[in-house]
């Protein structure tokens, strides 16, 4: 009954989603004024990062029955969102009724599809893994058409949709698949690996893939410190997250404040980690500035209850450390695209490893018969790549072929330090985000 009668209120109160292009000088700004429920904001930020939007700014406020957020927004290019066709799309996928519809837990992005086979794996990471995974799956007639791999922390996780190589279909026999299962958990077991790896052949489109990463690696308790694990590049300890956990008695919340570098779809990877947490943003704040990223938020867990034990809090400290960290990469980023063939991704990841390659995370893509894909990578040692073995690699497959996106090992600066006052201060004595001046009443 509690249920239909939500279902009721927000049939009565769509979603109301303003996008303004006056109120701010250098950013779009969304407002979304909505019924609350538990997980709307990551169902919100979701939209916004599918969209490719950087979020420069946000304010959150989701108190008794009510979600009102607002978004300062930018395209990669930093430019406002301009484009009549975007603005449109952007407000429908916002108002959607399907989009704030009551989902499966842990389900945010649902799109089915017959198209492929979903792969999720999870292992200790080494040098040369995904080459190993790849051929496998090239030798069983498995053709990768998107993929995503994270590592961190010496874990290893990847999300694979493949198709049959003869059909371009999904994989459907229960023998073949249950073979595929097989090798592919010897290849993550490896020789020396202290924890289950795990191989799961799960039905297509249950979850956001970026959302099931971290899911899988949060459930292989990445966030512990593994002696003598390196950190995928984050090396250096002026790049690495600051996060603090203080207690709001006056108002029983709990409060997290969080200092890190700025990068893109950093705020869903930090709410999608709270959400799984079964914690919820009652209050927050996102500033960002041209190297650092400011955020500070007000959670109590569901039971309303918030965090008690010195221990409760030491995890979410740890776990939100690895949640900015997983796709956080100070190295070395290569594109390739090129036509795309069976077999291509086990042959480039091959190259990689007999270069000594250490692939950290990657983005695997294909198109319209184009493949497209990211690879981040260090040394065997974590540390930057010799140009000369990238000029090499470049000769061998094609420099018209494989460039170099981004080397972030030689452009980047450690943050600055600021002076910024970042707590909400007298945050709940404001009766309306009118008080940030930021934005401008709509009524």
């Amino acid at each position: 009954m509690d249920d239909e009668y939500a279902k009721l209120i927000r049939r009565m109160n769509p979603p109301r989603v303003v996008i303004d292009n006056n109120a701010c000088k250098d950013a779009t700004v969304i407002q979304v004024d909505s019924v609350n429920k538990h997980g709307i904001l990551l169902e919100v930020v979701q939209v916004l990062t599918d969209m490719n939007l950087i979020i420069t700014k946000a304010y959150i406020s989701s108190d008794a029955g009510w979600f009102m957020d607002v978004f300062n927004v930018i395209d990669y290019d930093g430019n406002k969102i301009r484009d009549k066709e975007v603005i449109d799309y952007i407000q429908r996928r916002l108002e959607c009724n399907a989009s704030f519809s009551p989902s499966l837990r842990g389900s945010v992005g649902v799109m089915p599809s017959e198209e492929h086979t979903s792969i999720e794996l999870s292992g200790t990471d080494r040098p040369g893994l995904l080459s190993e995974v790849c051929a496998v799956l090239t030798s069983l007639h498995c053709n990768v058409v998107n993929a995503e791999i994270w590592t961190h922390n010496a874990r290893a996780a990847a999300v694979v949709h493949v198709t049959d190589d003869s059909t371009g279909r999904a994989i459907k026999d229960p023998k073949r698949l249950s073979t595929i299962k097989e090798l592919l958990c010897n290849v993550l077991k490896g020789n020396n690996d202290l924890k289950t790896a795990n191989t799961i052949l799960s039905p297509p489109g249950v979850t956001n893939r970026e959302r099931r990463l971290h899911q899988i690696m949060f459930a292989d308790r990445d966030y512990e410190r593994v002696e003598g694990a390196g950190l995928g590049g984050i090396e250096n300890k002026n790049t690495r997250p600051h996060v603090t956990v203080l207690d709001c008695s006056q108002k029983d919340y709990t409060v997290i404040t969080m200092r890190s570098k700025d990068r893109p779809k950093l705020l869903f990877d930090i709410i999608c980690t709270l959400t799984d947490m079964q914690y919820v943003v009652f209050h927050g704040m996102v500033n960002t500035g041209r190297m650092e990223a400011f955020q500070e938020f007000y959670i109590r867990h569901v039971d309303g209850l918030p965090i008690s034990s010195e221990a409760e809090r030491e995890r979410v400290v740890q776990c939100l450390e690895a949640a900015i960290e997983r796709r956080a990469f100070e190295g070395l980023e290569l594109e390739l695209c090129t036509e795309d063939r069976v077999g291509l991704l086990s042959d480039i990841t091959r190259i990689f490893r007999e270069n000594s390659l250490c692939i950290k995370r990657a983005e695997i893509s294909t198109k319209g018969g184009q493949a497209k894909d990211t690879f981040y990578v260090t040394d065997v040692t974590g540390n930057p790549v010799d140009p000369k073995i990238i000029d090499s690699i470049r000769r061998q497959i094609g420099h018209g072929v494989l460039k170099v996106k981004h080397n972030s090992s030689i452009s980047s600066k450690p943050p600055q330090e600021t002076t910024m006052g970042f707590l909400f201060g007298n945050f709940f004595k404001a009766r309306s985000f009118q008080s940030f001046k930021l934005i401008r009443s709509y009524s």
